[in-house]
């Protein structure tokens, strides 16, 4: 699979402060590409400087071929960027403001098929101010589509949603996906992040962390399952660090947690144990992990304080 999308040793500054630092990745033709991180991570300033809204202090980005500081408008000609709703003009409808972003780059467009794509061709004639956050946000992208661009720029796309708005939000890019469109989205969501994207780069403190698909990342990082069980009668912690594949035991108020790297080996031997030592298991629950565990592993913190 070509590469789309080259950043090399990316850097941005604002005085001393360092927004991104010295960050390197490519994005493959075709693959929905995620940057994970909390709030002031620097996901969208990464973004705005790769569409060439933003100036870089160091580094190079290659979209398409073309070096996006010396060809800033040939990039913009193929590319389509998540409008928040206050830029778009007041007093259109919907077909309107789409036909408007057409004009912009002189080109036409069948703006009530771009509206049935994103499940908004009822709500033509109504305006911007009229429509709920999640229809803002499906209008947001069909303004990113009016080009046909060949990388679609998403930066937090589902934020303010409520969960059943953003599960229609993921349905949305995986059908923009399946067109065969790139897309790059930003997100501090652990699921969002685990269900749409192919790769993922997690980035904290300006820095890109770690970069892999979702599975390799799980597995990598060395996050194990978690087993969690009571007993019937009061066993040590030693009893069950000794099971295979159990990396960490540990007593909770109401019973016992095992992390372990292959459950498969665990629970046999766990029920084995049970039957060897006379004791009976109770509420016996696994948790895989997830990117949260990962981001924690590699930070020290959730991704959300």
């Amino acid at each position: 699979m070509t590469e789309i999308i080259r950043v090399k040793n990316l850097t941005k500054k604002y005085g001393d402060f360092i927004a991104v630092d010295n960050i390197s990745f490519s994005v493959k033709t075709g693959e929905t590409f995620g940057i994970l991180g909390p709030n002031g991570a620097g996901k969208t300033t990464t973004l705005e400087m790769i569409e060439g809204l933003k100036s870089l202090n160091a580094g190079e980005i290659y979209l398409d071929e073309k070096n996006v500081q010396e060809k800033p408008h040939e990039v913009k000609a193929v590319i389509g960027v998540q409008l928040q709703a206050s830029s778009f003009f007041d007093g259109l409808n919907l077909k309107e403001l789409l036909e408007t972003f057409a004009a912009l780059y002189d080109r036409k467009v069948d703006a009530l098929g771009l509206l049935k794509s994103v499940e908004l061709d009822d709500k033509w004639k109504s305006q911007v101010k009229q429509l709920s956050g999640g229809q803002k946000q499906r209008l947001s992208i069909a303004v990113g589509l009016v080009n046909d661009p060949k990388v679609l720029f998403l930066d937090e796309p589902t934020t303010g949603l409520d969960p059943q708005a953003r599960r229609n939000m993921w349905d949305l890019i995986t059908k923009i996906k399946k067109q065969g469109k790139t897309i790059v989205l930003t997100t501090h969501y652990m699921e969002e992040a685990e269900v749409l994207c192919d790769r993922i780069a997690i980035m904290d403190h300006a820095k890109i962390m770690v970069l892999d698909t979702p599975i390799n990342l799980l597995r990598n990082a060395g996050v194990g399952t978690s087993i969690t069980f009571r007993v019937d009668k009061q066993c040590t912690v030693e009893h069950f660090q000794k099971l295979p594949a159990v990396e960490k035991a540990v007593q909770e108020d109401h019973g016992y947690r095992l992390i372990s790297s292959n459950p498969e080996l665990t629970l046999p031997a766990l029920f084995k144990h049970e039957s060897d030592c006379s004791f009976r298991l109770f509420d016996l629950q696994l948790q895989q992990a997830t990117l949260e565990d990962v981001f924690l592993k590699l930070t020290g913190k959730k991704l959300r304080e």
